[in-house]
C-alpha cells in the first residue's frame, strides 16, 4: 500500500510541475551522421529525469564515428542552480548500447555484435529562453559493465537544441 501511495504521489507531482523537453543533438546530426532524440521531464525545479535514443547512421568502416550502432540512456539530473535562464547540471545515466566490433584489428569485417550496459556520469549546461527554446551542452564517460566483446568506454557527449512545454 505504501508503494502505491508513493507511486501515485510521484505521478502526480510530475503531472502537477509538467515541465517537459524534446531535444535533438543537432551536433552529432551534422558532424558525424548519428540521430540522437532525447526527452526530459522535470520532477521540480532542481531535478529531472529523460531518455535519449541513439541511432548511428554512419558506415562501419567510417573512421570518425560512435562505436554504438544504437543506444537507449536513461538518466538523472541534478541542477546546481535555480536560475530559469542558464542551469549548470550534474548528470548520472544508464546507457543500454550495441554495435559491432572486429574481430581482427584493420581487417574491416566486423562480425561480433554485442551488448552492454555503461554506467557513467556527465555534466553540462543549459540555457532556456522565455519562449521555450532550449540549448544543452554536456560531456562524460560511462563503463560497459557486462560484456567481454564491447568497447569498455562509452563516452556520453552532446549538444541538444529543442522545446520545453
Amino acid at each position: 500500500m505504501k508503494k502505491s501511495i508513493l507511486l501515485f504521489t510521484l505521478f502526480i507531482s510530475s503531472i502537477t510541475f509538467s515541465q517537459r523537453e524534446f531535444k535533438l543533438d543537432i551536433a552529432d546530426a551534422l558532424i558525424i551522421k548519428t540521430l540522437d532524440f532525447s526527452y526530459e521531464n522535470y520532477i521540480n525545479e532542481e531535478s529531472s529525469f529523460g531518455i535519449s535514443v541513439q541511432f548511428n547512421l554512419e558506415k562501419q568502416e567510417a573512421d570518425f564515428r560512435y562505436n554504438e550502432n544504437m543506444m537507449i540512456t536513461p538518466y538523472y539530473r541534478h541542477y546546481f542552480t535555480t536560475e530559469y535562464n542558464w542551469n549548470f547540471f550534474g548528470e548520472g545515466f544508464f546507457g543500454i548500447n550495441s554495435g559491432k566490433k572486429e574481430s581482427v584489428e584493420d581487417s574491416d569485417i566486423y562480425d561480433i555484435e554485442y551488448t552492454d550496459g555503461a554506467l557513467g556520469v556527465a555534466v553540462g549546461t543549459k540555457y532556456i529562453s522565455n519562449g521555450g527554446l532550449v540549448i544543452d551542452l554536456y560531456g562524460g564517460l560511462g563503463r560497459n559493465l557486462f560484456g567481454s566483446e564491447s568497447p569498455v568506454i562509452v563516452p556520453r557527449i552532446g549538444f541538444n537544441v529543442g522545446w520545453r512545454f
